[in-house]
């Protein structure tokens, strides 16, 4: 059967460095990051004191409190993103047939706080089962699509991917998927995420997994720098609206860029270290280009899942070297991550729109915080340090990883 176009034509972001999608665009060119000392709870007793927070955030800006009350951070973060996405695509939703409109969402942990809360509270009370009504809706991670369809009505496919940190790029593939096969018109799609609690921050550190740069937080995340020592946690959600190409086009939508491709693989190595030679990276590329028809050397852009671990970034520029052999010098090679840290779930999706925005502003975003030369990094890459650069994107390749080893990878395309 003939494959159905898909395009996206609305985004949405709740980042650390930006609470909107122009926030989140400024943040991007300038280099600004979104790590400080941690603000939820207290943290004097943690190893790591600093994480990438949603900042100047209230609920009740955007939800009356007793909505608020029924919904983890992040589901309401999720609610946020996608409606900006929503309004921003400017459906026609009185016109549309919402039966084809789905929506397919990322997560990777779901509702800690919600988790953590009952149980603190339950371990400090005398032993009833007192638990809050709303404590499993509120937790679940599929409750944010749910929540967005029971919104606006959408009646097409609804769920939540789980992938760790792919969870968001599993959901978008997913979301290609059903509407190139002819499912659907429009899925809502992304990931949200909010996991910087007490029991998030302390499970992170407890496996050595973040960096303890508590003396200079701003300069934590420092993806590919040989003084690298762990990732920083964010937190927030990005949502992209998909959409059929032709559907798109009868109604006159602004379109940011055509979904290529996506490929997925797995590392089958480790629960949480990557496979030393890249070999489900190298995979997930290969399968990624293949799906989208597209050649090694259209490539002008990947962001990175470049998380700033000692083993993982080497691990993966390993493994675009090898895929894009003497084409690989020629890519603009960056890391987001290095401004908002790492959104576990929804990293996938908040990136993809950078790789998006970056197409249309013909810029690329800086990976900051780079100092110091990594000898086991290969030299001829450009890893676009410190500064934005400007230059025409084409092509752009948006890599996420996970613990489990699950790998996914989505391309996006100028419109032609």
């Amino acid at each position: 059967m003939q494959l159905k176009r898909v395009v996206v034509t609305g985004l949405g972001a709740l980042t650390p460095i930006g609470n909107n999608v122009e926030e989140y665009w400024e943040g991007l060119k300038n280099g600004k990051s979104g790590s400080a000392i941690v603000t939820h709870f207290e943290t004097e007793k943690f190893k790591t004191k600093f994480a990438c927070e949603i900042k100047n955030y209230n609920p009740e800006d955007y939800f009356d409190r007793k909505e608020a009350r029924k919904l983890d951070r992040f589901a309401q973060f999720a609610m946020i993103s996608s409606s900006e996405a929503i309004e921003d695509s400017k459906l026609d939703l009185e016109a549309i047939d919402k039966f084809r409109v789905g929506v397919i969402w990322g997560a990777g942990i779901g509702g800690i706080q919600t988790f953590q809360d009952e149980v603190m509270n339950f371990a400090e009370g005398d032993g009833t089962p007192r638990f809050n009504p709303f404590f499993i809706p509120k937790m679940i991670a599929d409750i944010a699509p749910g929540n967005i369809s029971i919104k606006y009505g959408f009646m097409g496919p609804n769920y939540t991917t789980v992938s760790a940190c792919a969870s968001a790029a599993n959901a978008m593939i997913d979301a290609l998927n059903y509407i190139r096969l002819g499912h659907c018109d429009v899925v809502v799609t992304g990931g949200s995420e909010a996991a910087v609690t007490i029991a998030g921050m302390g499970g992170f550190s407890a496996m050595h997994a973040l960096s303890k740069r508590n003396e200079s937080p701003e300069t934590a995340s420092r993806p590919f720098d040989a003084t690298r020592d762990g990732f920083v946690l964010g937190e927030g959600a990005g949502a992209l609206i998909l959409e059929e190409y032709e559907h798109a086009k009868a109604r006159g939508a602004k379109i940011y860029a055509e979904v290529a491709g996506g490929g997925l693989s797995s590392d089958a190595y480790h629960m949480t270290a990557p496979h030393p030679d890249g070999i489900g990276v190298v995979k997930v590329m290969e399968n990624c280009l293949r799906d989208a028809g597209i050649g090694l050397d259209e490539v002008d852009a990947i962001n990175t899942h470049g998380t700033s671990t000692p083993l993982g970034d080497v691990a993966e520029l390993k493994a675009i070297s090898q895929v894009f052999g003497e084409h690989a010098s020629k890519i603009n090679i960056n890391s987001t991550k290095s401004m908002t840290g790492h959104l576990l779930g929804a990293a996938g999706a908040i990136e993809a729109i950078a790789s998006i925005l970056a197409m249309e502003h013909s810029l690329v975003p800086p990976t900051i915080n780079h100092t110091t030369i990594d000898e086991n990094i290969d030299p001829s890459l450009n890893l676009t340090l410190n500064k934005a650069q400007k230059r025409e994107v084409k092509v752009a390749m948006s890599n996420t990883f996970g613990f489990g080893g699950h790998n996914a990878c989505v391309v996006f395309k100028k419109l032609s």
